[in-house]
Parts: C-alpha cells; sequence; structure tokens
C-alpha cells in the first residue's frame, strides 16, 4: 500500500498517521474508523492556493463540500482561506454552523429546492450556480420577495467528455447537468437572466468530469468557454468576470494511477485561460476551480478489524472485516478500487492473494478483490487507503449498520470529528403508530 502524507510505519511494524499508531487508534475508538491526515488536508488546500498565486490571475479555489462534509472539514477549509461549495440544505446547513463566511459559499445542484434557495438567499451566500431555467425564475422570484439580488454563474456543459468512469462524467451533452452550449440553450440561459432584474450574472460554470488525471480536457473546456464568453460579449454587448472550470483532479488510488501535481492542473488552465481570452482580445476574468476529492481524497484511511475468513480450495479466500459498502459504497456503486495492508503487521511478508468482504447481506458487498497480504489472522487490522473522499459522505444505515467514527489526526494527537453513531441514532427517528404498540393482554376471567 503507498503511504500517503505523514503515514509511516514505527518500530513497532505498525502503520502511523499523523504521528499516531493506528493499532492504538483503532484500541481507543473502536473499528470501522476513519482517519483524516490533517496536515495532508491542509498541505493540498495550500498547493492549489500557491499554484494559483503564482499565475498572477484573479481567483477563488472553493472545496468540493460534496466529497467530505463536516464541521471540523468547514473549518480547516475556512482558516486555509478556501470558498465552499454546497449542492444541498444539510451541507449549506452544516457550513453555516461551523461559522463558515456565507460570503464564501456557492450553491450547486441540478434540482434546489424553494426551500433550499430560500436558504441560500437568507444565508446571503456569494454565489448560485444555476442549473436550469426553472431555477433560474424562481430563483429571481424569491430573490425579489426578499428585495435582493442574487448574484449567479450558469452552469454550462462544454461538450467535453473526460477520461473518466460514465457515471461520474458531467460535461458531455447528454447530462442532467447544465445548459447546453452545442443546443443554443446556454445563450439562450445568459439572455433570459439578463432580463431578470434580481440576478446579478457572474459568468459561467463548466465541469467536466472527476478523477481526470491529463489537463487536455481543461485546455479544450477553456477554449470553448472562451468562445462563449466571446459570442456573449459581441452579440449581447455582455462580459463575463467570473469563469468557473470546476474541479476533478484525479487522486492515488492504485499503482498506475497517474495524478498531476495541482500546480500542473492549474498552470494549464492559467495558460488555456490568458491564451484563448487574449487572442479573443477580452479581459482576462477570475477563475474559479473546485478541487474536492483532491483535497481530501489521499488523506482518508479506514481502519477495519478481520472478522471471519472462508478459504474455498482452488477457488478464492474471503476475509471478513467489520465494515463495507455501509462506510464505502463506492465498489459495489461503480467497481472503485483500492490498496491495502495489515496495519498491525505493516512489515510481515505477503504470503496470500485474499479478497476483503464486507459484513452486508449482500454478495456485491466485496471491498477488495485479488489484495496481496500475510496470511490473514481473525483480529488483524486492515487499513484501505485514500477512502477521505466520497466514503463517509457515501454511508449509510443499510442493514441497520451504525456508521463509524471519523477522526482527525496530527502532530500525535488524534480529536473526534464525528461521534459513532449510536443505537438510539439508527433507531431514534422511528414512530410506531398508535395503532401498532404492543396493547396489554387482557385480564382472564376467573
Amino acid at each position: 500500500m503507498h503511504l500517503h502524507g505523514t503515514s509511516a510505519i514505527n518500530n513497532r511494524g505498525h502503520l502511523e498517521i499523523g504521528g499516531c499508531d493506528t493499532t492504538q487508534l483503532a484500541a481507543d475508538y473502536g473499528t470501522p474508523l476513519y482517519v483524516f491526515d490533517e496536515q495532508l488536508i491542509r498541505t493540498r488546500c495550500r498547493e492549489f492556493r500557491d499554484a494559483f498565486l503564482a499565475t498572477g490571475l484573479q481567483f477563488q479555489v472553493a472545496y468540493a463540500s460534496k466529497a467530505f462534509c463536516v464541521k471540523a472539514m468547514c473549518r480547516i477549509v475556512e482558516e486555509e482561506g478556501l470558498s465552499l461549495d454546497v449542492v444541498s440544505d444539510g451541507e449549506l446547513y452544516t457550513a453555516l454552523q461551523a461559522g463558515f463566511p456565507p460570503q464564501r459559499i456557492h450553491f450547486h445542484g441540478n434540482n434546489k429546492t424553494p426551500q433550499e434557495i430560500e436558504m441560500g438567499l437568507d444565508a446571503n451566500i456569494g454565489c448560485f450556480v444555476v442549473d436550469n431555467f426553472m431555477e433560474l425564475h424562481l430563483l429571481n422570484e424569491l430573490a425579489r420577495e426578499r428585495k435582493m439580488k442574487a448574484s449567479i454563474l450558469l452552469r454550462i456543459t462544454p461538450g467535453v467528455e473526460a477520461h473518466t468512469h460514465e457515471f461520474i462524467s458531467t460535461g458531455q451533452t447528454d447530462s442532467k447537468f447544465g445548459f447546453d452550449m452545442e443546443n443554443g440553450s446556454a445563450f439562450r440561459a445568459v439572455q433570459e437572466s439578463l432580463k431578470l432584474e434580481q440576478l446579478r450574472l457572474l459568468g459561467v460554470h463548466s465541469h467536466i468530469g472527476s478523477q481526470i488525471f491529463e489537463v487536455d480536457g481543461f485546455e479544450i473546456a477553456a477554449d470553448k468557454v472562451s468562445r462563449f464568453a466571446a459570442q456573449v460579449r459581441d452579440e449581447l454587448d455582455y462580459t463575463f468576470t467570473v469563469i468557473n472550470l470546476g474541479g476533478g483532479f484525479g487522486i492515488r488510488y492504485m499503482e498506475g494511477d497517474t495524478p498531476l501535481p495541482a500546480a500542473r492542473y492549474i498552470g494549464a488552465i492559467a495558460d488555456a485561460v490568458k491564451n484563448n481570452f487574449s487572442a479573443r482580445s477580452y479581459p482576462l476574468p477570475e477563475i474559479w476551480i473546485e478541487p474536492g476529492r483532491s483535497i481530501v481524497g489521499e488523506a482518508g484511511t479506514t481502519l477495519y478489524t478481520v472478522g471471519s475468513v472462508k478459504d474455498i480450495p482452488g477457488v478464492r479466500k474471503y476475509v471478513a472485516v467489520d465494515g463495507g459498502m455501509t462506510d464505502n459504497p463506492r465498489p459495489a456503486l461503480y467497481g472503485a478500487r483500492y490498496e491495502a495492508m495489515l496495519a498491525n503487521r505493516a512489515l510481515d511478508v505477503e504470503e496470500e492473494v485474499v479478497s476483503i468482504a464486507g459484513k452486508c447481506c449482500e454478495s456485491g458487498d466485496m471491498l477488495i478483490w485479488d489484495l496481496a497480504l500475510p496470511v490473514v489472522r481473525t483480529g488483524d487490522l486492515l487499513a484501505v487507503s485514500s477512502t477521505g473522499a466520497y466514503n463517509y459522505a457515501m454511508a449509510s444505515h443499510y442493514n441497520r449498520i451504525r456508521k463509524p467514527a471519523v477522526i482527525f489526526v496530527k502532530d500525535g494527537a488524534a480529536d473526534v470529528v464525528v461521534r459513532r453513531d449510536t443505537y438510539e441514532d439508527v433507531a431514534g427517528n422511528d414512530v410506531i403508530p398508535e395503532r401498532l404498540r404492543k396493547q396489554p393482554e387482557p385480564i382472564a376471567k376467573a
């Protein structure tokens, strides 16, 4: 397993993260357990900011909170000087409860409810990323009721299909997101938004996919967006001041994954924006991006305790752990792959190939197929790397399994940022109607 950030193997042969022995973390907090390397999160935030500072462009780096949204994470993002994007009232509520500055919050989503829009307006957030014509008019009307103006970006699909999984590719024409450039709806959206008095159009937003290892998709998107901006200027006499080119920067999950440094992505984006907009005599806009996975993905490690072991001679050896698709649904959803190691025996020689099974009552609850490990024993501690993005965020109570705790580790100290679910958390919202309540047994007559 590749060691990210502050991860290391100590002299006892145990995996350490943030100066904390993972075997002690498991003993103190139980398993499954999400462990986040706080220093690596902060380092990633700074890499994106520093890369933009070197370009000389005006910019905003907004952390895409859908990757991992808890109050403590919002605090780190705020301290590191980033903005924040949210896609639901729950994420917005979390950010506001954490004291995140509303003017640095951007609200995304392809089907924002009236209540969500009202919540964003009442909080006076910095920007709505408008996804469709219905939202455009609803936002204008709700802003009128409050006698205020809302700043917006229009999400457009530039027709760029990034090299990524089909379920997480979002920039192509056939997408549920945004106004399409090729069929003219994006241009009509600009025309419409300029007529709506309660809206302040800043520019456009483009997102081409996720887990992207090349820069050419971003370069093509910058070219297409600049052409669109020039068309709007020439035909509508309106100049965009903000261009958001989204996120999707890849991380390392497995050997063979080749993510680029933040500076490489940002340098290519900056050059493409400068070249394309300058070629059209267009004032350089402020550039926004939205890294999520690339900030938290590699910083997360999930710890599991090994339970049952089932060896089918000549077929496969299954090693079951005390978690699974409830804390990491990505393998079941779209075949995501991970690396792992025995955190309590990190220096032992790999002697067998096993498959890691979850504990859910589903044959598809498999975390890792064909993983080389030392001979595994019940009670061993398995560490799965790069689980910081879209694991806790997608966790469920399937089979009424309790969600794990989340801890941040840094400089030898560990802090709980999300408590482990109790049984009351799992069943506490259940209501038994009066007609189903158990009635007292009738008293038998003598």
